[in-house]
């Protein structure tokens, strides 16, 4: 095998709770699940240990290679397992600074096509390597609905969930992670609602799921760029079952009955905001789980 393609699914946050700090780092509890937005990888081998990665689409191209994410989980995995490099291409469909996961995705990804492209077949040793990459970094490795602790790298995968369909607004100007986690500390953090939201999805009630999503870092990105604000109350304009932000945004999402309500959403909605109509997708089936759950 001398080139791999496959696609780097973007995730939303269906809840995100700031449960405090440890460390320097914020402790989270979140719901997320992999969504039907993607970017496409394509790795073939080089007889080098080089990685060369050329990025396509949503302004990626003048991204540096030492802070590209794609390029340093290729390094990482030529250090770990001592295989040849490879050229790596990126087409970005995933819009940048929204709070989707892309530069986790796109890193998880590739750290999926070199293993298939050099015959590693041991999920589980991606992970750690995955985790040095980003919070989200593991939890792409295999996607699907997860329930996300600690920094983020505690996965608990939990299996099949309702589908939902969404309606996402993502601003053109994106959040800065960082300074949105500084800034939500000085606001008051309500009732945790990743476990109750958890409960009603399982027990296949996606309406009253959607009405407990919510994310604790939207008032403070809200502040930070305003366009968040407004995305969001155009989409509760809309009388969705549930409104929410994903990640530290820009992103938020509206989450509908079926996909004819999304679409018809969309077809009214006036703002500025790029405008994606999606659905909830689980992973196709692994043969080598990447997760141990204690």
């Amino acid at each position: 095998m001398n080139t791999v393609r496959l696609n780097a699914p973007a995730k939303i946050n269906l809840t995100l709770d700031v449960l405090g700090e440890e460390n320097g780092y914020h402790l989270l509890d979140s719901l997320v699940c992999t969504v039907s937005l993607s970017d496409r990888i394509v790795a073939k081998k080089r007889k080098d240990g080089l990685i060369s990665v050329t990025m396509h689409g949503m302004g990626s191209e003048s991204i540096p290679p030492e802070c590209n994410n794609a390029q340093r989980a290729g390094e990482k995995f030529v250090s770990a397992f001592g295989t040849c490099g490879a050229e790596i291409a990126v087409y970005k469909n995933i819009p940048v600074g929204a709070g989707l996961g892309g530069s986790s995705a796109d890193a998880a990804g590739v750290l999926r096509a070199m293993a298939k492209l050099y015959g590693i077949e041991d999920g589980g040793a991606l992970k750690p390597l995955a985790d040095e990459l980003g919070s989200d970094t593991g939890y792409l490795l295999q996607g699907g609905f997860a329930r996300l602790r600690g920094r983020g790298e505690q996965v608990e995968p939990l299996g099949a969930a309702p589908t939902l369909f969404l309606l996402l607004l993502a601003p053109k100007e994106g959040v800065s992670t960082a300074e949105c986690y500084k800034k939500c500390d000085a606001y008051p953090k309500s009732r945790p609602h990743t476990a109750r939201a958890l409960e009603c999805l399982l027990a296949g009630n996606a309406e009253w799921a959607a009405k407990l999503f919510y994310n604790d870092l939207y008032p403070a990105a809200a502040e930070l760029n305003p366009e968040v604000e407004e995305a969001f109350c155009a989409l509760k304009g809309f009388s969705p079952w549930g409104t929410c932000m994903t990640g530290s945004g820009s992103g938020v999402f509206a989450v509908f009955e079926t996909r004819e309500l999304c679409e018809w959403a969309k077809s009214r909605y006036r703002g500025n905001c790029r405008a994606y109509v999606l659905k909830t997708e689980e992973p196709k089936a692994e043969t080598h789980s990447l997760y141990s759950i204690e």
